[in-house]
C-alpha cells in the first residue's frame, strides 16, 4: 500500500489539475458565448441568403453561370475538412474524422478520386496521412474571419470552374448545443436549390437588375464565401462547446479522485496511528 506521503503528492497533483481544467472551462465558456453570438447572427443572414439562392438557381438555367453547372458523372470530388488546432475538446475532432472516413468509403465508387483540404491541424494530422491531400489552411479556425473565408472560397470556386473537381464539399461539426455537435458533409459546388424552412415560392418570371449575368457573377461566388465563413463559425462554436463540456467533466472527475484518495489516505493514517498505539501499549505491558 502507498504511504501517506505518496497520497499527499497524488492529492496535490490532482488539485493542481483541477485548477487547470476549471480555468480552461471558464475560458472556453467565455469564448463559447462570443462564438454563439457570431454564429446566431450569421444564421439569420444564411437563411435569407439560402432563400435568395434557391429562387435564383431555380429560375435560371444551369449554363447561366459556371458555378451552377452540374458535374459530369465520375468526376473527382474535393472535401474541405474543418477541425480544431488544439485538443482537449472531447470527441469533437474524432467525430468528424470518423465521419469523413466513413463517407469516403461509402462514396468512393462514385468519383474518379476524392481529395482533401484541411482547416484545422487535428484533422490534417490524422486524415492527411491516409488520403490524398491538396492543402492545409493553417491558423484559420481559432478566429474565423470573412476575408480568410473569401480567400478559401475563391480557391474552391477556381478549382470547380477549371474542371479539376466536379463537386466540392465542406465537412464539419454542425453546432447544435454545447453538448451536441453533429458531423456533417455538405455540398457547396455546384450550387443547387436548397430546402428552406417554410418553402420558397419558385418563379421564372424575374426582372433582373443588374443584368442576370452580372448579378449571378457577383452573388454566387459571395454565397460560396459566406458558406465557408459560416462553417468556420459553426466549427469554432462547436470546438469551444466541446472543450467546455470536456473540461467540466475533467474537473468533476478530478474532484471525485481527490475525495476517494483523501479517504484512502485518512484510512492509511488511521491504520498507522492504530499500529503505533498498539505498539506503545504492548511495550508498556511488557514492562
Amino acid at each position: 500500500m502507498a504511504s501517506i506521503k505518496e497520497y499527499n503528492v497524488k492529492i496535490n497533483s490532482l488539485k493542481n489539475t483541477r485548477k487547470i481544467t476549471k480555468t480552461m472551462k471558464m475560458v472556453s465558456a467565455s469564448k463559447l458565448r462570443r462564438a454563439q453570438e457570431a454564429q446566431r447572427n450569421a444564421h439569420r443572414y444564411a437563411v435569407r441568403l439560402n432563400e435568395l439562392i434557391a429562387r435564383l438557381s431555380a429560375s435560371v438555367h444551369s449554363g447561366a453561370h459556371p458555378l451552377l453547372k452540374s458535374a459530369d458523372p465520375g468526376k473527382s470530388a474535393h472535401i474541405v475538412v474543418f477541425s480544431s488546432d488544439r485538443g482537449l475538446c472531447g470527441g469533437f475532432n474524432n467525430g468528424i474524422i470518423k465521419y469523413v472516413t466513413r463517407w469516403i468509403q461509402e462514396n468512393k465508387e462514385n468519383y474518379d478520386s476524392i481529395d482533401l483540404s484541411f482547416c484545422g491541424r487535428r484533422g490534417f494530422a490524422y486524415l492527411g496521412k491516409r488520403f490524398e491531400t491538396r492543402k492545409h489552411y493553417e491558423g484559420v479556425t481559432p478566429k474565423p474571419q470573412f476575408s480568410v473565408a473569401g480567400d478559401i472560397g475563391m480557391e474552391l470556386c477556381d478549382l470547380f470552374t477549371s474542371g479539376e473537381y466536379g463537386e466540392v464539399y465542406l465537412a464539419y461539426n454542425a453546432f447544435k448545443s454545447a453538448l451536441s455537435q453533429e458531423p456533417t458533409v455538405r455540398k457547396i459546388l455546384p450550387i443547387e436549390p436548397e430546402e428552406v424552412e417554410g418553402g420558397v415560392p419558385m418563379s421564372s418570371d424575374y426582372i433582373f437588375e443588374p443584368e442576370e449575368k452580372e448579378l449571378l457573377a457577383r452573388l454566387l461566388p459571395r454565397s460560396v464565401f459566406f458558406k465557408v465563413y459560416y462553417t468556420l463559425l459553426e466549427n469554432s462554436a462547436g470546438e469551444h462547446g466541446a472543450r467546455m463540456t470536456a473540461m467540466d467533466n475533467a474537473t468533476k472527475n478530478a474532484s471525485d479522485l481527490i475525495d476517494s484518495n483523501t479517504l484512502i489516505r485518512n484510512r492509511v493514517r488511521q491504520a498507522a496511528i492504530t499500529t503505533e498505539l498498539t505498539e506503545i501499549v504492548a511495550g508498556a505491558e511488557a514492562l
